[in-house]
């Protein structure tokens, strides 16, 4: 059966490649994004892979935007089978440097976003007794990195959303979580980093800009090779987990970022291991 699967953030980059990867695979793909002007890439993408999508406006920072998107889809086809938390943002400020404004603007995008579309979609999953929320989150959610310490507390938190979930919600309704953990993509994303750095006031002549200047330095050393990836790469990456019948509570895209965060994941590579732990300890061993 042709799975109907919803995507955030799919106006470039990730998102779209997830989106497109999904309808070409035979299912039934619904791209949503905040404003569906700047559908452009999504459109020519689809063209190109001789397939197409459904477009929806979904705003993640919008409870209402995101319940109407949900219930047209499930008017439509009467169930969500997958969905995807792709939408998010960069910031890349010391907290010293960060207004008020810029952290609750990453949190409401990157983990409040993330809550309020699982929030919609999880009582039809529910009662279908099926589903699986995949969310976007990064190397950055697992292991903090230089100025972007606000970035990496909102994707840490989305971690701890998914393992949460995946303790109880998933094992008693029948119902899967994954978080997906990248290292860099070769897309928009980065651009849009610089460009808030540069709107925000560039970089600040302080104490912390020569560790900034160091850290925004050149990665073209051969110790950074593999540190990027194509956002078809990491769509395949996510398509194949989507496919999986029992995908895993979290998954690195790349043998880059597999080595970068080891010593965190090295004994627990795919996080059933905690998982089944923690079940074991608080639930007595069954979350039903």
């Amino acid at each position: 059966m042709s799975k109907i699967v919803l995507t955030t953030g799919c106006s470039t980059g990730l998102g779209a490649s997830i989106a497109v990867a999904a309808a070409k695979a035979g299912w039934k793909s619904y791209a949503s994004m905040r404003n569906l002007s700047k559908r452009g890439e999504l459109d020519k993408m689809a063209e190109a892979a001789g397939t197409s999508v459904e477009l929806l406006e979904l705003d993640v920072c919008d409870q209402a935007s995101i319940d109407a998107a949900v219930s047209e889809i499930i008017e439509r086809e009467g169930r969500i089978d997958t969905l995807v938390c792709n939408a998010g943002v960069g910031f890349v400020r010391s907290t010293e440097q960060a207004e008020e404004s810029d952290v609750q603007w990453v949190m409401d995008t990157n983990f409040h976003g993330v809550v309020r579309c699982t929030k919609a979609v999880l009582p039809h999953m529910r009662a279908a007794g099926a589903g699986h929320v995949v969310a976007i989150t990064s190397i950055g959610g697992l292991v903090g990195q230089p100025f972007n310490e606000i970035y990496c507390g909102s994707k840490f938190a989305v971690e701890g959303y998914i393992e949460g979930l995946a303790s109880y919600a998933g094992p008693a309704f029948g119902l899967h979580f994954t978080a997906i953990e990248p290292a860099g993509i070769s897309s928009e994303f980065a651009a849009n980093v610089r460009e808030h750095i540069a709107k925000s006031g560039g970089m600040l002549d302080d104490a912390y800009a020569p560790i900034l200047k160091r850290y925004l330095s050149d990665r073209s050393g051969p110790e950074y090779e593999g540190l990027y990836q194509t956002p078809g790469e990491v769509a395949q990456v996510v398509l194949d987990i989507m496919a999986s019948n029992n995908p895993p509570v979290r998954a690195r895209t790349s043998s880059w970022a597999e080595n970068f965060c080891r010593f965190k994941t090295e004994t627990d590579p795919d996080g059933r291991k905690q998982q089944r732990m923690v079940i074991d300890t608080f639930l007595g061993g069954s979350a039903i």
